[in-house]
């Protein structure tokens, strides 16, 4: 298991960039992770921990890319019509028993193997049938009693045919680690006859909310009181992220108990995620707590919803805490949390892809700030996505990331946009399994 360094997360305690976060992350944390072998079925979202190169050719024989029938090109009259008996029958699975005679075609379906040559040799373009007709293309006629295949002029060299190795070849690195797992990786695996794959065991992360004013969904909230929308979200996005979740629940404001379950978290756990608490009032347990078990460096980022995000550790355990208010909680864990935990996880690749869009609204803001502006998206009259800006956006108002599609960035040196220039644009889709 890797250890974090000893000044994984220090800082001059003054207010920092985006970028400045991100790349502190980048070049401050490791996987801290062990591995694991698991079979492909439960491999999707999984972040592989070693390289997968292929020890064979996928497909592993020339074949038929359609129903049709297989010939030597040169066997074909080059501004005619060529008729040619029919000398055999190849399905998928059932090769040719025999090499295909020159001077014939041999009727060929689907994914089944290119015939060898009648020289014996191997079933290459210069020893088999090196081209396909499309059964559509031709037509059959019996000349006494055999059955004989009419080929129209005009096909190229080499049609309809797919080359051994021409989806993966002996030798080539097919996946790379540090990535997660998708549905397609899991068949390109399974294409090469791999039925397990190596992985990062998932991440622990303990989660926990503290407030004598939150409780649980399924009670009677008091005056006063409110139900725990962060901490359900943090969970959900944490398995959305192929976490394994350990929930330790709502924690009074209670100095000794915040502490202890910081403990039992940090004992348990690869890393702790918890939001609000981090200020440094009077009823701020959590922050004082972070500091006496260990070290908390809090981050203040210069961004829009979210300023308040505080990373540390607990002996060697990360700590995460992200803004009270559940808009700003997730756009801080979308944008700064989520890729560090990643990394923890193994991942290589932690950078969500933003995407060009033209605005559909003004808004100022102040300098030397990043911001995230909750839109929608729809198509304007030239077929450009257009975004329009939700009409609340108060970082407290987590219906707006509900409604929206997605996040617009907003650079630091920018202090007024305005309809029609090109921002950068996260789908809620790109941080999503």
């Amino acid at each position: 298991m890797a250890q974090l360094s000893d000044d994984c997360f220090e800082t001059d305690g003054g207010l920092i960039s985006a970028d400045e976060a991100l790349a502190l992350l980048a070049t401050r944390l490791a996987t801290i992770v062990g591995t694991e072998n698991v079979t492909l079925h439960t491999a999707v979202g999984r972040i592989l921990a070693d390289d997968i190169q292929s020890d064979r050719a996928v497909p592993p024989h020339d074949n038929s890319a359609v129903d049709g029938y297989a010939v030597y090109f040169n066997d074909l009259a080059p501004d005619d019509e060529t008729t040619l008996p029919v000398a055999g029958r190849v399905t998928a699975g059932h090769p040719l028993d025999g090499p295909a005679p020159r001077g014939s075609a041999v009727r060929i379906f689907t994914g089944a193997p290119i015939p060898a040559g009648d020289n014996g040799g191997p079933d290459d373009h210069n020893g088999g049938p090196d081209t396909v007709l499309m059964q559509e293309d031709c037509r059959i006629e019996d000349r006494g009693g055999q059955t004989h295949v009419v080929i129209p002029a005009g096909i190229s060299r080499g049609a309809n045919r797919r080359d051994s190795g021409e989806d993966v070849a002996p030798g080539q690195v097919i996946l790379r680690a540090g990535q997660r797992l998708r549905p397609q990786d899991i068949g390109l695996a399974a294409s090469i006859g791999r039925a397990a794959l190596p992985v990062f065991k998932k991440l622990v992360v303990g989660v926990l909310s503290t407030g004598d004013e939150v409780f649980e969904p399924d009670t009677d909230a008091p005056a006063g009181g409110i139900y725990d929308a962060n901490r359900h979200a943090l969970m959900a996005a944490l398995s959305d992220l192929g976490c394994d979740v350990r929930d330790y629940g709502i924690i009074p404001d209670d100095a000794d108990r915040i502490e202890n379950t910081l403990k039992t978290a940090a004992a348990d756990c690869d890393a702790i995620v918890s939001s609000a608490g981090m200020s440094v009032g009077d009823e701020d347990h959590l922050a004082a707590s972070v500091d006496r078990l260990g070290t908390l460096h809090f981050w203040k980022v210069a961004i829009k919803p979210g300023r308040p995000v505080a990373f540390g550790r607990i002996g060697d355990t990360p700590f995460i805490g992200l803004p009270g208010n559940p808009a700003a909680m997730m756009v801080t864990f979308l944008r700064l949390a989520r890729p560090a935990l990643l990394r923890l996880g193994g991942a290589t690749d932690v950078s969500p892809r933003l995407y060009q869009v033209r605005a559909g609204f003004t808004h100022a803001k102040k300098e030397r700030r990043r911001e995230y502006v909750r839109v929608g998206l729809e198509v304007g009259d030239d077929g450009v996505l257009v975004a329009r800006k939700h009409p609340r956006s108060g970082a407290g108002v987590l219906m707006s990331m509900v409604e929206s599609e997605g996040l617009v960035e907003l650079p630091e040196d920018m202090t007024q946009l305005t309809p029609g220039t090109m921002v950068s644009f996260l789908p809620f889709t790109e941080v999503a399994r």
